[in-house]
């Protein structure tokens, strides 16, 4: 029997900041039939690169060529792959919950306290509650207010994730080419 080697990676791809390169990466993922989970973009700390975390679930051999294929790209100046333990990772959820079952119901407020969320905005119609931290304790936050039969409403964002190494792997990289430029030049 085959064992099941699939588990959630966590995909860091550092790039130019240029038009329709998300739709190349997406484009990645969708050749090898590989889902995507969730997919964050933002400029990143090093000026001129942005930052695309995308999450999903394989195996090590396919996050492999995932991450060689997505290095092809031009504009791509680097990608790398991780397990969670090796990121500092965080997730924001928004959950709408009826105010009037809140007030009848004080197991909402208590499961809201026990979860370390914080309630953002309370009108006579809903309450908007605010949960930040990793997927599953957002999800079990989710699934108790569910069981409660409060929620109207509920968004989480995507990923987003630092490694847990002193420096930027990027940041390597680009002093790396820098000074391979530079010898370049004076040679």
């Amino acid at each position: 029997m085959e064992q099941d080697t699939t588990k959630l990676y966590t995909f860091l791809i550092y790039s130019e900041n240029v038009p329709g390169l998300l739709s190349q990466i997406s484009a990645v993922f969708t050749r090898r039939q590989v889902n995507i989970e969730s997919l964050n973009v933002c400029a990143s700390s090093t000026p001129g690169a942005h930052k695309y975390t995308v999450t999903a679930y394989c195996d090590e051999h396919m996050a492999q060529m995932l991450t060689a294929q997505m290095e092809k790209r031009i504009e791509v100046m680097q990608a790398h792959y991780y397990t969670d333990d090796e990121l500092f990772i965080n997730e924001t959820a928004l959950f709408k919950i009826s105010t009037s079952v809140m007030l009848k119901n004080r197991d909402v407020s208590r499961m809201v306290r026990f979860h370390d969320a914080r309630i953002v905005e309370v009108n006579s119609t809903y309450a908007v509650v605010e949960k930040t931290g990793v997927t599953k304790d957002i999800i079990s936050l989710f699934d108790e207010l569910k069981k409660l039969d409060c929620v109207l409403q509920f968004v989480r964002s995507g990923r987003i994730g630092i490694t847990k190494s002193r420096t930027e792997h990027l940041d390597e990289y680009l002093a790396a080419r820098e000074e391979k430029r530079h010898k370049k030049q004076n040679n």
